[in-house]
């Protein structure tokens, strides 16, 4: 029995080997490395100078940086194309899930499918779309909503732009984490609730929601972490107008060349994702999206 168990221990710790190497390789040093830069304990640049100090965060934080609001304009944005994603991907889960009896998953990969081509391209191609000679502009022209010289400004490199082409790239997996806490309700509760006289928007609200509440919490963190250090949607149809936090840390570190101060901003926004992500934790189970 001894010898089954070290070897099952063995056996087990060869195969975590692999992703606890690439985890630490991949993320936990290139982590310890912007720690270390952040407080000018490295200097890999020539231009870097200066012992370790927290002076670069003390800026940060307590001067009144103009990056700093730039941070809290970022979570206003990733908050609202947050909600507004899940509004829209929770009725498109509740469709495949509860109103489709054959061929779901079919539709499911339908609705995925234009969205597996390059993130890119889909951007850009937003970009000719609100353009000023554009798809919208050009037929708000021929419907005679606009004049020739007076193109709709708003639509391109401004912070509406910036948030209708987020919203347009993760509703499709926003509704993955929604239609499986839908499709693995017990019918039996929506039967009963049903034969106790229950209305089918009573049953909705009483019944259906609070279930799936696991799931749109799981959608909700899906489309709000990874937004909200958004750079390269901004970058492309945000102008100044749509500059978020993220292309400031892109700036410090390729254009400024002043890693410290972009690996002060990317520790705070590492720092800010993480307390998120343990209260968000804490108040839903989220293995129990995946039951």
């Amino acid at each position: 029995m001894a010898k089954g168990e070290a070897g099952s221990g063995r056996s087990t710790a060869g195969l975590l080997s692999g992703p606890l190497l690439w985890l630490v390789v991949f993320f936990v040093v290139p982590v310890c490395l912007i720690a270390g830069y952040s407080v000018g304990a490295l200097h890999l640049l020539p231009t870097d100078t200066g012992a370790v100090s927290l002076h670069s965060w003390k800026a940060f934080l307590t001067g009144g940086s103009v990056y700093l609001g730039l941070f809290w304009k970022s979570v206003r944005v990733s908050l609202t194309v947050s909600i507004v994603v899940v509004l829209l991907a929770y009725p498109v889960g509740y469709f495949l899930a509860l109103c489709v009896r054959k061929r779901k998953y079919v539709l499911l990969l339908v609705i995925i499918a234009p969205f597996l081509t390059s993130y890119l391209l889909r951007v850009l191609a937003w970009k000719v779309i609100l353009g000023e000679r554009g798809v919208v502009n050009s037929a708000l022209f021929e419907l005679h909503l606009r004049q020739p010289d007076q193109p709709v400004e708003w639509l391109i490199y401004s912070q509406f732009a910036v948030m209708l082409v987020l919203a347009y790239v993760w509703i499709p997996f926003v509704a993955l984490p929604i239609f499986v806490s839908l499709n693995n309700l017990d019918g039996s509760l929506l039967e009963a609730a049903g034969d106790l006289g229950a209305s089918r928007w009573r049953t909705f609200w009483r019944v259906t929601f609070p279930l799936s509440l696991p799931g749109v919490t799981a959608a909700f963190v899906f489309v709000f972490v990874p937004t909200i250090g958004e750079f390269v949607t901004p970058q492309v149809v945000g102008g100044t107008k749509g500059f978020l936090f993220g292309n400031a840390i892109n700036d410090r570190f390729t254009k400024a060349l002043d890693w410290q101060s972009g690996s002060v901003f990317a520790m705070f926004l590492l720092i800010v994702v993480a307390v998120l992500m343990v209260i968000f934790g804490r108040r839903v189970q989220m293995r129990n999206v995946a039951t």
